[in-house]
């Protein structure tokens, strides 16, 4: 069973509909995205080269990386257009009290 570790990214007004914010959240860049109301968490950098996809551009469910224009699919991280062919990590969100909330698997102290 994997622990999870809640963390507060950002105000959940901080991110507009329809528009992509990057966080550091325990030293990894992560895309949060809000579609339809819902708000979504990927890996910020794109599978293919090396970009930020916060600054692409996203249209419905779709991310469009500004590098090479490869598109990923914001709910499950697939890739929906090529050159992505590699799936983007995805992370659990939640809203609560007005914030923002990335859950991040806990990583094991012990060194084991």
């Amino acid at each position: 069973m994997t622990d999870l570790t809640w963390f507060d990214a950002l105000a959940d007004d901080a991110l507009p509909e329809g528009e992509v914010v990057g966080v550091m959240a325990r030293g990894l860049d992560i895309a949060l995205y809000k579609v339809e109301g819902d708000v979504f968490a990927t890996a910020n950098i794109c599978t293919h080269g090396n970009a930020r996809l916060c600054d692409g551009f996203l249209e419905g469910h779709e991310v469009e990386c500004p590098l090479h224009q490869g598109m990923f699919d914001v709910r499950d991280g697939r890739p929906t257009c090529v050159p992505a062919l590699l799936p983007l990590q995805t992370y659990k969100v939640k809203i609560e009290s007005g914030r923002v909330w990335i859950a991040l698997e806990e990583t094991d102290k012990s060194g084991t």
